[in-house]
């Protein structure tokens, strides 16, 4: 593939909700721009962007595909990005890169969550949007409803550019409306004019829809519009083309992936509407001083470029993905990481498509590509020393749901290397070893999710691993104030043993050993006492009920005795032991559970639902904040046993769009109805009771 410059580049993010088309639509682009020699299908596992295993397993994209191609002398880089909620760091990396975002929608199945977030993460980041209809050649596809829907969900700035005409629920030929001609497709992408139909009021009602989105863009062009003028079909398609690249209005394509239908016209629509390079992949940047500075999209300007997705590749190693900002970028460079501080020097550079890899030589501003084997991370910047600058990162969702690793007994270090490198390519995983409980903790955005993650330690690094559920790490104290004895007496052939306290224990709110000593007389040497505590300080590793750590205990030394030649510390750390096993039963021992705060964000019409929802999970709810947007906050305070499958229930009841933000608070007393079945479990889970 030739150099190109930022003025013919076009780096464009399919998105949308999971099942909605878009690596058909990728699929189809690039075979009829002939980028591929065949059109591959999902069913059959051979597409470009769907190349993964896993991906091909589970018919369904899992990771950010680059897919480059050319069409009238323009490149267009296509970035194939993730629909399921479980993958949607991937959304969040595509629409960091492009300059453009087209939204793909079913025509059965219209405008859903998933559509609706990312047309508002594009809106947030800036991104120019714009929507394709597909699978109209499917029975029950509608694209006058989804029409409908899309300017209902995103007001006037939706404009329709191409729409079909439809007889017998079949779409009989696609019209270009700023064109006003008509053309059918014969199933492989071949377009002929045909006479333009009788769409009748419909077609006015089009014509408006195209005017009312081209007022919004130019004061002059409103005025016009307000007063009830026809635009002539070259201020329609200049206004147009203007508002399509400021953001100000998102065009509607439509046709068919599997059929071809459509495609030439939205590829054209691409190269003469869609943002370049040139125009909107320039950035802002901070300095080291904190300054703002603007870094133009210019190919004579000095390097600047910023990783925006890692993959860690067993053959080839680490493959950082890059959009050129400024500058050219060549194998023999070395560059500043503004984010380490260090200078790398640039492994080779790849044009990647799909897993097909070309070695090339530069990459120039305001294109996308692949360098190896660097230590940069997704979020760095990579520039010339002297401009010594950072781009913005992007937000990705917090991990939300946690399971325990379960590994073959030598396996462990392989399994966190493993896991290092995974956590390098993807920011929406968390991985920790848990001191209290000793299990790996891995946390991601939901059961597929981490199925995944599962499935790459296997085939990526060769090790085995299963999932459970977490321990539960609860806790113990004590409920009332008891005094007791601890005598450790032994006889031996030389030297014995004896240690004698009298301990008091009572609870007290605070969480380490409170211990003090009310000792008169000298009945316990003073050199005895930190034997004493330490003994105590050993035993609260594990309570009396099931074995959790004890907090919450004051112990006072009050009195006790001693032998002069027998005693030793061995001897006082036994006593105080004995006293810890003798009064704590004694004590009205109960256990505590963990208490976390939950902020649960959900659509105002699922608030009774999740309120019921909290209430059966012995949810205490605090209050109710509508947000706007239709979005309701439900604060509440929820046992940490109890939100296990939490992800998977808002994600159900919400059909993906509500969230969630959950946080350790506080121990509280579990309710004794309870008690039998934890400590039951404890038994299972520690071998023994304490």
């Amino acid at each position: 593939m030739k150099q190109h410059t930022p003025e013919t580049i076009r780096n464009i993010a399919l998105v949308g909700h999971g099942g909605s088309g878009k690596t058909s639509l990728a699929e189809a682009m690039l075979f009829f721009a002939k980028a591929t020699d065949r059109l591959g299908k999902i069913a059959d596992g051979n597409t470009v962007c769907d190349c993964d295993p896993e991906e091909i397993k589970r018919k369904s994209s899992l990771n950010t595909a680059l897919a480059p191609l050319e069409y009238e002398n323009t490149k267009i880089n296509l970035l194939d990005t993730p629909g399921l909620f479980d993958f949607a760091l991937g959304m969040s990396e595509g629409i960091r890169a492009a300059d453009n975002v087209m939204i793909v929608l079913s025509g059965k199945s219209g405008v859903t969550v998933g559509a609706k977030k990312a047309f508002k993460q594009a809106a947030a980041a800036g991104k120019a949007r714009a929507f394709f209809v597909s699978k109209l050649d499917s029975e029950n596809a509608d694209f006058y409803k989804v029409l409908e829907q899309l300017k209902a969900a995103f007001g006037p700035s939706v404009c329709p550019l191409v729409v079909p005409y439809v007889e017998d629920h079949k779409v009989v030929c696609y019209i270009d409306l700023l064109k006003r001609k008509a053309y059918q497709y014969d199933g492989k992408g071949n377009a002929s004019e045909v006479e333009m139909p009788d769409l009748e009021h419909r077609y006015e009602g089009l014509l408006a829809a195209i005017s009312e989105a081209v007022a919004e863009t130019d004061e002059e062009l409103f005025e016009k519009y307000f007063s009830g003028e026809q635009f002539t079909l070259e201020e329609l398609s200049a206004g147009v083309k203007s508002g399509v690249r400021s953001g100000a209005i998102a065009p509607v394509f439509c046709g068919s992936a599997a059929s071809l239908d459509g495609i030439d016209m939205l590829l054209h629509g691409i190269v003469k509407m869609f943002s370049s390079a040139a125009d909107s992949a320039g950035e802002a940047a901070e300095t080291k001083n904190g300054d703002v500075i603007e870094i133009k999209c210019d190919p004579a300007g000095p390097p600047a470029a910023f990783v925006f997705k890692t993959v860690a590749d067993p053959f080839v190693g680490k493959m950082s993905y890059v959009k050129v900002v400024s500058g050219v970028l060549r194998g023999d460079q070395s560059l500043l990481n503004t984010t380490t501080g260090e200078m790398e020097k640039l492994g080779k550079l790849i044009s990647l498509k799909g897993k097909k890899q070309e070695e090339i030589s530069e990459l120039s501003a305001g294109d996308i590509g692949v360098l190896t084997k660097l230590s940069a991370k997704t979020g760095d910047t990579l520039c010339a020393e002297g401009l010594a600058c950072k781009f913005a990162g992007y937000e990705v969702p917090k991990p939300c749901y946690t399971m325990a690793i379960v590994t073959q007994k030598g396996d462990e270090s392989k399994v966190a290397n493993g896991l290092h490198r995974l956590l390098e390519e993807d920011l929406t995983l968390a991985y920790e070893i848990n001191n209290e409980t000793h299990q790996q903790l891995i946390s991601g955005l939901g059961e597929q999710h981490l199925d995944v993650i599962v499935a790459k330690l296997k085939s990526k690094f060769g090790v085995n691993v299963s999932l459970e559920p977490p321990i539960v790490a609860y806790r113990e104290t004590i409920r009332k104030k008891v005094k007791v004895e601890g005598k450790h007496k032994k006889q031996t052939g030389g030297h014995g043993q004896y240690g004698h306290v009298w301990i008091e224990f009572e609870p007290y709110d605070g969480e380490d050993l409170l211990f003090e000593e009310k000792v008169f007389g000298g009945a316990v040497p003073k050199g005895f006492f930190p034997a004493v505590e330490k003994g105590l300080r050993e035993c609260i590793q594990k309570g009396v009920l099931a074995g959790y750590p004890v907090v919450g205990l004051k112990a006072t030394l009050l009195d006790g005795s001693y032998h002069p030649v027998d005693s030793s510390e061995m001897s006082f750390k036994m006593a105080a032991a004995l006293a810890y096993k003798a009064g704590l039963p004694q004590a009205s021992p109960v256990l505590l559970e963990p208490i976390g705060a939950l902020k649960v964000y959900v659509p105002d019409a699922n608030t009774g639902d999740m309120m019921g929802e909290l209430n059966k999970r012995r949810g205490r709810v605090l209050g109710m904040t509508p947000q706007g947007d239709d979005i309701t906050l439900i604060e509440a305070e929820v046992p940490v046993s109890e939100m296990q499958d939490f992800t998977t229930l808002v994600r159900q009841m919400t059909q993906g769009s509500g969230w969630f933000e959950f946080n350790f608070e506080r121990y509280e007393q579990l309710p004794s109805n309870l008690e039998a079945q934890v400590i039951e479990n404890a038994k299972k889970l520690f071998g023994t009771n304490a």
